[in-house]
């Protein structure tokens, strides 16, 4: 009864579901899982069958994940979800990606488990968005015999180097808000103690007071109801270097990249979601060392379970063509094709897919969410590879110039730009390659959007544009006489001073388009950005202090995009030392980190003169190709 074509299986069975089936694992707790079934007149249909598996810390019976587990099950797949260990129903104790081996060996245990019923016929993949896929990379490390296929969603390669730290800062905008959900909602604290879900939704409710009174402090928070839960936090906050805890499978593929089983495996990510970088990393190493087929595909999404459906991120529209379709459509074409052996044609033509952005002329597409009442077409196309970085991209230097210049010209005895960046009042985050978080409102917002400040939509004292503040540097080129094509990774290379024994420098890269009938102000579009902690200049294993006044050269990046400056547009580069929320402001007095008590106000300098050329370097393709 297994019917099916190149659009996948077809529903020919009724779905029955087991409930709370208690998967055991090798250090004797058991893990909460359901089941649904294929089924025949209301009965478990004997099989075998082909089984997906997704683990998630996110409620194994929440809706979503119940449409797609009845959307499979009705087309011959056993489809199990189960709660990772302490969260929800399962036992143990949750700590993010950092409870040692346990993810991955809580993993590999349920496979063997699924491949030993009689319902199985041994064939287990593994899907799931973010921790979800985390939890599948640590799981495949450890190398499950039954595992044979998986379908990651836009997962990191390394959790250390983006997104929960990111060059030594931590993206506080995120894990904070997302620590406080994640107690309240199916944390065993909260569980056993439900009252203490009252104070922890308050402070969700009440984020915008709270981030008056960042860093938050241990025990001065609801968050210390839940200590399990504030400890972790508290260890992403305050870990810097880079060293074992950072290192396990969980956190870091990376460490652990040679021990990937050679099985057929599916990335997806996008230039606005979290994990770009990361993923065409990630397939890079995969391809040089397996010879199964990996493939990826990179959109434009914001980071979230609305993947491949989209043609918006943010402010900006790219397009009905940017919209692939609906993520259970795609993953059942690759199911069946490595689990059932059909004919789906997923796995042919070149490996990588990018979503190369720009070209669609900057009209105005009414209507939004969320107090966007329209949104600039941006457009775009899709467009196939066969490396990554691609061979063709020919790097293209820009010199940042006194007076806000970007050129091919090298500077010659220009003096140098300084700005002052005060803690207290951080350049606020527009935008950018993030997540909306979870159970906030009005806090910070992934995507494209035009770089001006809106308080309907931001914690902003003011609605200017970025480029207005004064410790915001703004680079730009003189407007384009040709389309100029950027894919790949891109490197801001600085030379910089400081005031302060520690301070960040950020880099944001932006498409500016020029005044219109549609937008009489322009539009600045930012397409990505990073950023330097400077006393992880020299390396992310030790922490060294600035030296107040020595000129350092480091290195922002790499920042990652596709885009189409269209002619009329300028390439710009904006230089400042905050984004908040998205990175906890620097506090600039060389303490521990998330352990200082006071600020101090910095005097920061980048320089561009003969000696001291600070550029952006671009990869550029040929146009047309």
């Amino acid at each position: 009864m297994s019917a099916g074509s190149r659009d996948g299986s077809r529903p020919i069975y009724d779905v029955v579901a087991e409930h709370n089936v208690r998967v055991p694992t090798r250090d004797g707790l058991t893990l909460a899982t359901d089941l649904h079934r294929p089924a025949v007149d209301g009965r478990a249909a004997d099989g075998p069958f082909p089984t997906v598996l997704l683990r998630t810390p996110y409620d194994r019976a929440r809706p979503p994940l119940v449409l797609t587990a009845r959307f499979f099950a009705a087309r011959g797949y056993i489809f199990a979800t189960q709660d990772c260990r302490g969260r929800f129903d399962s036992d143990g104790e949750f700590r993010f990606l950092f409870n040692e081996h346990h993810e991955g060996l809580d993993g590999h245990d349920t496979v063997e488990w699924i491949a030993a019923q009689p319902w199985s016929n041994g064939k287990v993949g593994t899907t799931g968005l973010s921790f979800e896929g985390a939890v599948q990379q640590a799981m495949a490390v450890t190398q499950p015999p039954h595992l044979t296929t998986q379908i990651v969603l836009d997962s990191a390669y390394n959790y250390y180097t983006r997104p929960i730290r990111h060059s030594g800062a931590f993206t506080q905008g995120i894990f904070l808000p997302y620590t406080f959900f994640m107690a309240m909602v199916g944390g065993k604290e909260a569980q056993e103690r439900p009252e203490i879900k009252v104070p922890l939704r308050e402070v969700l409710e009440n984020f915008p007071e709270w981030t008056k009174r960042l860093p938050i402090k241990e025990g001065g928070t609801p968050l210390s109801l839940a200590p399990s839960y504030e400890r972790w936090y508290f260890e992403m906050a305050t870990k810097g270097e880079y060293d074992e805890f950072w290192q396990n499978p969980a956190s870091s593929l990376e460490a652990h990249i040679d021990d990937y089983p050679d099985i057929p495996l599916c990335l997806l990510t996008s230039w606005y979601g979290h994990h770009a970088w990361s993923n065409l990393e990630k397939w890079r190493a995969l391809r040089e060392r397996n010879s199964a087929p990996v493939r990826l595909l990179c959109g434009i999404w914001v980071h979230g379970p609305a993947y491949l459906a989209e043609t918006a991120a943010g402010e900006v529209d790219f397009g009905n063509d940017a919209a692939v379709g609906y993520l259970d459509d795609f993953r059942l074409r690759w199911f069946d094709r490595f689990l059932k052996d059909l004919d789906t044609g997923i796995d042919e033509g070149p490996p990588l897919r990018l979503f190369i952005m720009g070209g669609g002329g900057g009209k105005v597409q009414q209507g939004g969410v969320r107090g966007i009442d329209q949104r600039l077409v941006h457009g775009g196309r899709w467009r196939n590879e066969q490396e990554w970085p691609i061979e063709r991209a020919e790097d293209h230097t820009l010199y940042l110039g006194a007076g806000g210049a970007l050129s091919a010209q090298h500077p010659d005895g220009e003096p140098a730009t300084s700005f002052t960046y005060d803690p207290r009042d951080p350049v606020p985050t527009i935008g950018g390659c993030l997540q909306n978080p979870i159970g906030v409102l009005g806090f910070v917002y992934g995507g494209a959007f035009d770089q001006r400040a809106r308080a309907d939509l931001w914690l902003c004292k003011d609605t200017l544009p970025l480029a207005a503040r004064a410790d915001v540097l703004v680079f730009r080129t003189e407007p384009l006489v040709e389309r100029l094509e950027v894919t790949g990774a891109i490197e801001v290379r600085l030379w910089v001073s400081s005031s302060a024994l520690d301070t960040d420098f950020t880099a944001k890269l932006i498409d500016e388009y020029p005044a219109s009938e549609e937008w009489p102000t322009g539009f600045a579009m930012n397409l990505s950005d990073s950023i330097i902690r400077m006393r992880y200049r020299d390396g992310f294993s030790e922490a060294v202090l600035m030296e107040p006044g020595q000129v350092y050269e480091v290195t922002i990046g790499p920042l990652i995009t596709s885009n189409l400056f269209d002619v009329g547009h300028r390439i710009r580069l904006d230089i400042s030392s905050s984004s908040s929320p998205q990175f906890d402001p620097n506090p600039n007095t060389g303490d521990p980190l998330g352990r200082s008590t006071g600020v101090v106000v910095a005097r920061n300098t980048v320089y561009h003169d003969n000696a001291r050329p600070s550029r952006l370097v671009l990869p550029v393709v040929p146009d047309g190709s």
